[in-house]
């Protein structure tokens, strides 16, 4: 299976080549290529909001037992506790954390980080389009955030029913947004590492 990376990378330098031949100077096809890319932006937001729904609505479900909740799909109940050592940011000298929380917690965070992540292009896209009159660009952030939107690790657990284990493991292995290139390295759960931090007492509250 070709990876994300590797598409978006053929997308990009296909719709450079195709960008060269539209005439950004035609007012209506301007219009019509921003118009592409706020759609593109709406359709990001409503896959976002049904995963919370889809994360909101699960929250009740802990009088599963742990049984039936492993047979499900989104891979046990949403009040689960999870617990994860989430390494320092890169550079910086302190220690790795432990963090306990519970997976309708982590999803939540999880799909902040993708909300603010999409926020952040939007306003880069807007800076540069409307400061410094780029429209190229246009194109290729229709198509790209919003493929990446539904290849996501939550859209895959959520949208596409894929169950919440090997590379859809909790902690993910990926970092979701643009935030995650500033950490030293994945979050570890395995059991040896999270007693080593309780014994070390670097843990903190538990997330609701």
């Amino acid at each position: 299976m070709v990876s994300p990376q590797v598409t978006n990378l053929v997308i990009m330098l296909g719709m450079m080549q195709v960008s060269r031949k539209i005439p950004f100077d035609d007012p209506n096809v301007l219009n019509g290529c921003r118009a592409a890319y706020l759609f593109s932006n709406f359709l990001i937001a409503l896959v976002y909001i049904y995963i919370l729904s889809k994360i909101n609505a699960k929250k009740g479900a802990s009088y599963y037992t742990q049984r039936e909740a492993t047979n499900r799909w989104y891979n046990g109940t949403d009040m689960t506790t999870l617990k994860y050592v989430e390494p320092p940011a890169m550079g910086s000298s302190e220690e790795p954390k432990l963090v306990t929380t519970t997976i309708h917690a982590y999803d939540s965070s999880q799909l902040k980080q993708l909300f603010r992540s999409q926020a952040m292009g939007v306003a880069m896209m807007a800076f540069m389009h409307l400061y410094m009159k780029y429209t190229n660009p246009l194109l290729v952030q229709s198509i790209i955030p919003l493929k990446s939107a539904l290849e996501s690790n939550l859209a895959k657990i959520y949208i596409w029913g894929q169950p919440a284990s090997g590379e859809l493991k909790r902690p993910f292995k990926a970092g979701g947004g643009f935030m995650s290139g500033l950490q030293s390295g994945p979050a570890q759960s395995d059991k040896k590492t999270v007693e080593a931090a309780e014994r070390a007492g670097r843990g903190g509250a538990k997330e609701e």
